[in-house]
């Protein structure tokens, strides 16, 4: 057993054993273990090293249909006695719930996978800050333009998480997370624009190269320079793969449980009906090694597992966690933690491809604002990207507004690129809708 296992799994059989002699009906454990550092550097200085370490454990209780939880960070034996208590006495005084409780034990990952989630990194924080000095530093070569850079971070984390619950369920397992990023501005003619690059692997050694991710930020600031604004219009519209993440986001929250069961989605009652174009497949597989987006079990220690969410234009299932799928009627699907490795099907096509394709458009590369309603599925965001005629990109584009709806977006996706970021857990190219509402001058 290693320390992080000790440190969390004594604590949580002394809690197991206490719960058990409750007079309560069931109860669930969570605890979590958090290890890390982070340096940020910026035009030569070193700004901050800062060491991170926390413990947290939760117990939820079930007693008459009412639910109570309470939290600690003290994993004594006597703080642990206390916090069930505390979580007994409040459960006294809740509102019964029916939908409330455990996830069915027959759902339950008594049998899981190691899914090889953790890859330490000995890293130094001497060697950090060499890093993040040698990106802060690299991105100011690469093009005289760039008049600054806003911070370089290299970050290194470790995560212990072990879940419980009084159906004779244990589940532990530990997961890495290490990045490199900076954001640099780019000035010229008394204009400046900004723009960043990051990084993100659970293995290090997949991380790219403090040169890589200076130089393409850098020329990410500097082709925005020179900007300008375009007239109102409507045309297609391509979302560059780290922006059309979103877009399939809001899709999967607009399915997901909470949202169904409280009627605040306008993918109400869409299972089995078209929702995208046939040649879209959206699916999750949760057990890839190493995978940056892998679980072997959520939240209420349920299993995952493979999942598609759309099969050709059409919803095949819904986002469910148990008590959703209980308001709802259903059954839950093992995402009480949301989705893991989301997937959605491409063309042969790269970018470049994509935008010969459209001939004549807008490629966005930056959002801005918190303009989508999940609602009624308006979609109103602030854009910046690039004006592309010919299939070429002709300038840059700031100070505009992309409107549309997300049901009529969807329906019009036109194609979508192999240009995917595999470091991510939604895995999707650049994406063309056909048609927009682009409001400027």
């Amino acid at each position: 057993m290693n320390p992080a296992q000790h440190e969390l799994l004594n604590p949580v059989e002394t809690l197991l054993a206490q719960a058990k002699k409750a007079n309560i009906d069931a109860f669930e454990i969570e605890a979590k273990l958090e290890n890390g550092f982070e340096v940020t550097a910026r035009m030569d200085d070193v700004e901050n090293v800062e060491h991170h370490r926390g413990k947290a454990m939760t117990i939820t209780v079930y007693k008459n249909q009412c639910t109570a939880s309470a939290a600690t960070s003290d994993l004594s034996s006597k703080a642990l006695t206390e916090t069930l208590q505390k979580a007994i006495t409040m459960a006294r005084y809740a509102e019964p719930d029916p939908f409330a409780g455990l996830a069915d034990k027959n759902l339950l990952a008594y049998d899981y996978r190691d899914l090889q989630l953790s890859h330490p990194w000995s890293l130094k924080p001497e060697q950090a800050i060499a890093l993040a000095l040698r990106c802060d530093q690299v991105a100011r070569q690469t093009d005289q333009r760039i008049s600054q850079t806003e911070e370089a971070v290299v970050t290194t984390n470790h995560h212990y998480y072990v879940y419980a619950n009084s159906n004779d369920f244990l589940g532990h397992f530990a997961t890495s997370v290490h990045g490199m990023s900076i954001s640099v501005v780019a000035e010229s003619n008394g204009f400046m624009e900004r723009d960043y690059y990051a990084c993100y692997s659970r293995k290090a050694d997949e991380l790219d190269s403090p040169e890589k991710i200076a130089e393409t930020a850098a020329h990410r600031a500097v082709r925005r320079l020179n900007a300008r604004k375009i007239s109102t219009r409507r045309c297609p519209v391509i979302f560059e793969n780290r922006v059309a993440k979103s877009l399939i986001q809001h899709f999967i929250s607009a399915i997901s449980g909470r949202m169904l069961y409280r009627q605040q989605s306008f993918l109400q009652d869409s299972l089995g009906k078209t929702v995208f174009p046939t040649f879209v497949n959206i699916y999750q597989r949760p057990h890839l090694l190493s995978g940056y987006g892998s679980l072997p079990f959520d939240s209420e220690g349920v299993l995952t597992k493979d999942l598609d969410y759309v099969i050709d234009g059409r919803v095949s299932h819904y986002v469910l966690g148990s008590y959703s799928s209980r308001k709802l009627g259903m059954t839950t699907t093992g995402n009480a933690s949301g989705v893991y490795n989301l997937f959605i099907s491409h063309s042969n096509q790269n970018l470049q491809q994509l935008c010969a394709q459209m001939k004549t458009g807008l490629l966005v590369t930056e959002l801005l604002g918190q303009g989508v309603n999940l609602l009624t599925g308006n979609y109103s965001r602030g854009a910046a990207g690039f004006w592309i005629e010919d299939g070429v990109p002709q300038f840059p584009v700031h100070e505009i507004t992309i409107a549309g709806n997300l049901r009529d977006m969807f329906a019009n996706i036109v194609a979508i690129g192999n240009d995917i970021e595999t470091r991510s857990n939604t895995l999707t190219g650049s994406m063309v809708i056909g048609e927009m509402v682009i409001a400027g001058e």
